[in-house]
């Protein structure tokens, strides 16, 4: 799992230049990918500190995600005991909704922080980020 952070000069740059903002290489869909995987990341430390066994992290598998803003690489949390069952981008799930990234995307544009994008998701979903 690379950990990249959006950049958002370069978002600019790019946006100044033409390119679409969604759909194959788009600009945001790397700031979807970023924030969906925080939240699954979070989900599955929540899922953790749940637990009063010695279950843990066991890394991450990869699977192709389909959105209105393009495809790309989501790579998922997993723990050792395999009960982790992800809220946000459920397991075998291959398209994001429309909902949630038109949420991302309009908070975004509305200047808020990562973090308080997590927090609103939190809000909307019950996930504690």
């Amino acid at each position: 799992m690379t950990k990249t952070n959006f950049d958002m000069d370069a978002a600019l740059k790019q946006l100044r230049e033409g390119k679409d903002l969604t759909g194959k290489d788009g600009i945001l869909t790397p700031l979807i990918k970023q924030l969906t995987e925080a939240a699954m990341q979070a989900e599955l430390e929540e899922h953790l500190s749940d637990k009063e066994q010695s279950n843990r992290k066991n890394g991450s598998t990869s699977k192709t995600v389909k959105s209105p803003a393009g495809s790309f690489e989501l790579d998922t949390p997993r723990d050792r005991a395999g009960s982790f069952e992800p809220k946000l981008v459920k397991k075998h799930q291959t398209h994001l909704t429309d909902e949630l990234e038109r949420k991302i995307i309009a908070l975004f544009s509305l200047g808020t922080s990562y973090q308080d994008i997590r927090m609103h998701i939190e809000d909307l979903y019950g996930i504690h980020v």
